[in-house]
């Protein structure tokens, strides 16, 4: 190589340093946020002189250094982020708080691998809830505390996510609800900024209502501290093994639970619009009337097969049904019962239901119902096409015209996430593992549901004996499924990277 080659070379080293500096000064602030979310855990374990308090400390001690020496090395640097960087930043944020929130898990009394620590903090950042550990009741107060802090702040971040970044990012069709129909470019982080404090305020005050309403109706407190920060963030991490079946006999905590998942399943700018000026912003809006009818229509289904085919007393198998339909659609992952030996047609439904989610701008996971009901309008817009060639039929939806690039969107990740599914479960399925294991597997890292089907796995079950091949490959599909799967796959595209 000669000297030009060289000099050329070094220069362009430079330049990407300089490019990368804006990515390294946010993910810094972003560890100083982790940082401070390890002294809730640090207090209690101090209260109660348990020897995971130092796992705590060194953990704690090693994000503070690490961000320290990030901000150091950009402390001058102005945050201005081009589209590019937003990109990068939304998948690398996301990665990085994952692998530095799994350091209590490798440090701490559960000791595990970094493997299955990975696992477990990648599935409670991205509010999946599959979870490779067992004797989760026995584990220290600290980790029960941290496992739901983890969810809590990964739920935060979505709605974060959904309402500022994906939008401008024009990921998924989720620029249908952007909040002004002016250009964003110049306007989204101010704007959008000020939603999701707005947002972040009624996401901790939901929590509050939740740790209240839990405790009153006979939870430990700390029981319902973490319940209430893994329901209202749709993550599904419980202290027992038996997750809500250890309430089983309680209809009242079930119930509870419900109200809980569906309001973290909810799109919290319409929360907004709600306290603000509309009353009737919740039932207005067509994604909250199909996910609401979806659940009426599956609910009442399954409760009528489960009093037929097993003669359950109506209230039971209600409370039962509706428990974990909700948990499943709406991403959270709870269960109280093991569904799965529900019978073909309940099993078979919990299958489909996997992909559904909640809605767009709430912290469920899944498809989202709002690509559904614009897929169905598609659909009978072309059989009206087949009937009438030359008519023109404008598709709308909540009341505003949908637009060639919305629906290019929708159709890309519809496409694209089905795509995925396929592979994942192959590569599962080539590791060795059966096809009911490997295909729920694959649906519900993607879909960041939790639980997938099956002995292994299901509601009954947990991730921890698979094989670690097989755990990477979950974490990739529950990044992936978080992030709206586009937001990664382009960066994987060579042209991305062309200046």
């Amino acid at each position: 190589m000669g000297r030009g080659s060289e000099v050329k070379c070094a220069s362009k080293g430079r330049e990407t340093l300089q490019d990368a500096k804006p990515i390294l000064k946010v993910l810094a602030l972003l560890l100083i946020v982790l940082a401070v979310f390890m002294l809730p855990p640090i207090v209690l374990l101090k209260l109660e002189g348990d020897p995971d308090l130092w796992a705590f400390l060194k953990s704690m001690a090693l994000v503070a250094a690490t961000s320290a020496g990030l901000l150091a090395w950009t402390w001058h640097t102005p945050v201005e982020l081009k589209t590019q960087h937003m990109f990068i930043l939304t998948t690398s944020s996301w990665v990085v708080i994952s692998a530095f929130a799994s350091l209590p898990l490798v440090l701490g009394a559960p000791q595990l691998s970094f493997t299955d620590a990975v696992f477990e903090s990648i599935s409670a950042i991205t509010t999946t809830g599959s979870t490779v550990l067992s004797g989760i009741e026995h584990l220290s107060d600290g980790l029960k505390l941290w496992r739901g802090l983890m969810q809590w702040l990964g739920g935060i971040g979505i709605i974060v996510m959904a309402i500022a970044i994906l939008p401008f990012l024009k990921v998924g069709g989720m620029r249908l609800f952007q909040t002004e129909s002016s250009d964003w470019s110049d306007k989204v982080l101010p704007r959008a900024g000020g939603i999701a404090k707005a947002s972040a305020v009624i996401y901790l005050g939901l929590t509050l209502v939740a740790i209240l309403s839990y405790r009153l109706a006979g939870m430990q407190t700390l029981d319902a501290i973490v319940h209430a920060m893994s329901s209202v963030s749709t993550g599904g991490f419980a202290n027992y093994d038996a997750s809500f079946g250890i309430y089983e006999s309680r209809p009242l905590i079930l119930w509870l639970g419900c109200a809980f998942m569906l309001a973290g399943a909810l799109p919290f700018v319409l929360y907004i619009r709600l306290i603000r000026d509309s009353r009737g912003a919740l039932w207005q809006d067509q994604q909250v009337r199909g996910l609401l009818t979806l659940l009426v229509v599956v609910i009442g289904t399954l409760t009528l097969y489960r009093v037929l085919a097993f003669h359950d007393a109506p209230f039971s198998a209600l409370t039962e049904v509706a428990f974990n339909v909700i948990s499943v659609v709406t991403t959270t992952g709870y269960a109280s019962q093991d569904y799965s030996l529900w019978g073909p047609l309940a099993v078979t439904t919990f299958f489909f239901i996997t992909f559904v989610g909640g809605c767009s701008g709430s912290t469920s996971g899944g498809m989202k119902i709002f690509r559904f009901q614009i897929g169905g309008l598609m659909l009978l817009n072309q059989l009206r096409y087949l009937v009438h060639p030359s008519g023109v039929f404008a598709q709308r939806y909540n009341g505003r015209p949908l637009n060639d690039e919305v629906v290019r969107a929708v159709i890309a990740f519809s496409f694209f996430f089905f795509l995925i599914f396929a592979v994942l479960s192959l590569a599962l399925a080539a590791l060795g593992l059966d096809m009911v294991t490997a295909t729920t597997g694959a649906a519900t890292a993607l879909a960041n549901v939790g639980p997938g089907l099956g002995p292994i796995i299901g509601p009954a079950g947990n991730f921890a004996s698979l094989p670690d091949a097989a755990k990477w490959i979950l974490c990739i599909g529950m990044l992936m499924g978080r992030l709206e799967i586009l937001t990664v796959l382009v960066l994987l595209m060579p042209f991305f990277w062309r200046k």
